[in-house]
């Protein structure tokens, strides 16, 4: 029963109603006030815990109601300060504050323009998370290349990184108040795309200036500058002697193993101080659990000594962020910053990654030629398939029909044309939702008969699905810059999407999903190279999975579940050796 009309039952005079109108009015009543009794119990204790504690439950998905009773609850009453959190209006071109008022348009072409192409984000944006943006963009303005600091922090590495650590301690503190994380490619773009938001939320919380470097051109004409008034690219060579790209330390490409002499791991191992060494190697690949020292990178004391080490570099192909939340004395920072912990990725990556105009260019050219036409919903379905969890094309094609049209994304065909496509049983769902509905369905895969497939099917039942691909590459080739822009382009035209399916522990997938604040349906890995019974699942969460996690405690300074120690990191649905953030 609607709670305005059990009020009215409590407010209305009983005289004049009939003993069983009475009765029944009774019984009707009776459980509805019991629930808003509770209701209003628990509102109260939760208003009571904001303003003790600051916002810490700010819904996702919200109506325009109860954004009003959000900022409501959320402000500083009687201080004349704004809301906690807020959910950002659609109009708003800078994003709730995520993104920085002192570019201009001419500087990036996607930066202002790409959310014109996405759902508004119901997403809220704590404050304070846009206040810690702004004092980065501060921090890397003043410590960044180009500025004199960088120059005299370059200048002492370059003194110091083949000294004796022993001599060098009050070096590594003599570069003053600027240090820094430098980030290096390894793997796919959705990988490197996810690894330099974690290494960026890392420097957020240590004051620390984030860089990439790269020896190559593969990063050239990607992502425009994110940071006002500076760059996040370590500078060119100034010459050809200069093979390291500028930076100092020389061999810096070769950083690829646990046992390097330069990592953490490695001083640990060797009983030294870390926090003496004028700058350090952080290993945290996939591999990097085959030893725990590498792994008390997430531990209290080891951060304690790492925040006198000048340079730090990062070396990943995991987003690890849930790590970070792992960390106690980072708890009430990030629950500042995040005071719903499941939109990490979204507002971070909306804040970093803006393609180049290169890259926009694809972007717009494909978004006008396909998507722009009329549709009432577009959906985004992303493929991929792993070694490690084989499955026919045809069984694949045929989990997807399943997935689609199971969960109302695609409407139904009858059961013999979809035999015609797929081995697998398919038209399980009836589309009776999706009647009379246009469709856009962008597909975005290394293969084509995906995509041909399903242009096929839906091309003999009716038009009301229409079926895209952009590129089919066949391979991927990560170290190519070319087939980099082309990745991203996908990337972002699938973050354009109303509903998106993705495949189980994809990158790819991950940046797409989080970029558009959408849970995707997750295809599920097959077992024993068939599709399962259950093609797809609504994920828990758009946060990217943290695929190899730590499973070092550091508090039992023994081997650990990383998914068993706080409430909010659990294991992915999708890959369950894997962690990730919910709510």
């Amino acid at each position: 029963m609607d709670q305005k009309k059990v009020m009215r039952s409590h407010l209305s005079p009983w005289r004049g109603l009939a003993t069983p109108t009475r009765r029944r009015w009774c019984q009707a009543a009776a459980r509805p006030t019991t629930v808003l009794v509770i209701a209003v119990t628990v509102f109260a204790a939760l208003l009571l815990a904001v303003v003790l504690f600051g916002v810490r439950l700010t819904p996702s998905g919200v109506s325009a109601g109860v954004r009003v009773v959000l900022k409501a609850v959320s402000s500083d009453q009687g201080t004349g300060r704004g809301p906690l959190a807020t959910v950002p209006d659609p109009s708003d071109r800078l994003l709730g504050g995520l993104l920085s008022p002192d570019f201009d348009d001419s500087s990036c072409l996607s930066r202002y323009s790409a959310a014109l192409y996405r759902r508004p984000s119901l997403h809220a944006v704590s404050s304070y998370l846009v206040s810690a943006l702004r004092r980065y963009e501060s921090l890397h303005r003043r410590c960044g290349p180009g500025t004199p600091a960088y120059a005299r922090a370059v200048e002492l590495l370059r003194a110091n990184a083949s000294a004796a650590t022993t001599t060098t301690s009050s070096s590594a503190a003599a570069s003053g108040s600027c240090s820094y994380a430098v980030w290096t490619p390894i793997e796919g773009l959705g990988n490197r795309i996810l690894s330099i938001t974690s290494t960026f939320l890392y420097a957020l919380l240590t004051d620390r200036v984030l860089l990439l470097h790269s020896s190559s051109d593969e990063l050239d004409d990607l992502f425009c500058e994110p940071f006002p008034g500076s760059t996040w690219r370590i500078p060119p060579p100034a010459d050809d002697k200069d093979k390291d790209g500028g930076f100092p330390i020389g061999g810096i490409e070769k950083l690829t193993g646990w046992w390097h002499r330069d990592s953490l791991g490695s001083a640990l191992r060797r009983g030294e101080d870390p926090g003496v060494a004028p700058w350090l190697y952080v290993h945290l690949r996939h591999d990097y659990t085959k030893d725990n020292r590498d792994q008390q990178f997430f531990c209290d004391d080891t951060q304690a000594k790492l925040g006198t080490v000048p340079w730090l570099v990062f070396r990943s192909d995991n987003y690890f962020v849930p790590g970070l939340f792992l960390m106690p004395r980072h708890e009430a920072e990030l629950s500042r910053m995040f005071p719903r912990r499941d939109v990490v990725f979204h507002h971070l990556g909306r804040y970093l990654f803006h393609p180049s105009d290169t890259v926009w260019g694809m972007v717009t050219r494909y978004h006008r030629s396909f998507f722009a036409k009329a549709a009432d919903e577009r959906v985004g379905i992303q493929v991929r398939r792993f070694y490690w969890a084989p499955i026919s094309t045809d069984d694949l094609f045929g989990q997807i029909l399943n997935c689609t049209q199971r969960e109302d994304i695609l409407p139904g065909v009858p059961a013999a044309a979809a035999a015609k496509g797929s081995s697998s049983t398919a038209g399980a769902g009836n589309g009776g939702q999706q009647a009379g509905k246009q469709k856009a369905v962008l597909v975005v895969s290394l293969h084509r008969e995906y995509s041909e497939k399903l242009r096929d099917m839906y091309h003999e039942h009716g038009g009301a699905v229409s079926v895209y691909q952009p590129t089919h590459l066949g391979s991927q080739r990560s170290g190519e810059r070319e087939h980099n822009q082309k990745a991203l382009a996908e990337m972002v035209l699938l973050s354009f999407s109303d509903a998106v399916v993705t495949s189980a522990a994809s990158t790819f997938g991950y940046v797409g999903q989080g970029l558009a604040g959408l849970r995707p349906w997750v295809l599920t890995s097959p077992v024993d190279k068939k599709a399962p019974d259950t093609p797809c699942r609504r994920a828990a969460t758009m946060e990217p999975c943290f695929h190899v996690p730590l499973d070092y405690d550091c508090r039992a300074k023994a081997k650990g579940d990383a998914g068993r120690r706080v409430r909010h990191i659990r294991h992915c649905e999708d890959f369950p050796q894997g962690v990730q953030l919910l709510e």
